[in-house]
């Protein structure tokens, strides 16, 4: 949301822009192939899905899966933070259909996966009806009236989060909490908490207080 300049009566400033990322693909296939896995990855990883994998599989090796996994996951997130697309999809628009150019630029887009580390094996039908409900779910909460989504709600403390430097939230469906800064200009949560208007408000104040700090 930007625009020219101030407009009356509106709280939200007119210059700030924040990017939401409620289908983050490649956070979200790792968090499906951890948990349809049984995975127990080192480090710290969020917590298990809200709506999780009915049916278990036991992977190839669980230990050098969950270790890889690791990896993954922060070489992902930390792609998504720093993401700046708009130049990359210019590039790739410049390029020939089917090119290696092209193939490449899409892979830079992309980040680091678990598709292109080890194949597609545990994204089958479950994975796509898991996705379907999920569809649903952000496409009603899309609808809801401007004035009930999460970053209205949270204006007051947003806009100083905005200022220390914001400009991402990353949403991911897990259980409870897992709020984290990742790079310096973006905020990872779950739906749970930017759902939640008291919580959501902490961790946009724990982002402003930690950016203004510089740790």
């Amino acid at each position: 949301m930007r625009s020219a300049r101030p407009i009356p009566g509106n709280p939200w400033p007119h210059d700030m822009s924040i990017s939401v990322e409620d289908d983050p693909h490649a956070l979200l296939e790792l968090l499906w192939v951890r948990d349809v896995y049984g995975l127990q990855p080192p480090g710290d990883v969020p917590p298990p899905l809200a709506d999780p994998p009915t049916a278990r599989r036991s992977p190839r090796d669980a230990t050098a899966s969950s270790n890889a996994w690791s990896v993954l996951w922060r070489g992902a997130l930390t792609h998504l933070a720093d993401l700046d697309p708009l130049p990359l999809i210019a590039k790739i628009e410049s390029t020939a259909p089917g090119s290696d150019e092209r193939r490449a630029l899409l892979e830079q887009l992309r980040g680091p996966t678990w598709r292109d580390r080890f194949g597609a094996e545990a994204f089958d039908a479950s994975f796509s009806d898991w996705v379907s409900r999920r569809v649903h779910e952000r496409v009603a909460g899309h609808r809801a009236p401007l004035h009930e989504h999460p970053e209205r709600r949270a204006l007051h403390t947003l806009i100083p989060a905005w200022r220390a430097g914001l400009v991402r939230v990353i949403e991911i469906p897990c259980r409870g909490e897992f709020t984290r800064i990742a790079g310096s200009s973006a905020l990872l949560a779950t739906a749970e908490t930017r759902a939640d208007p008291e919580r959501y408000a902490e961790a946009l104040t724990v982002f402003a207080a930690r950016a203004q700090s510089g740790s």
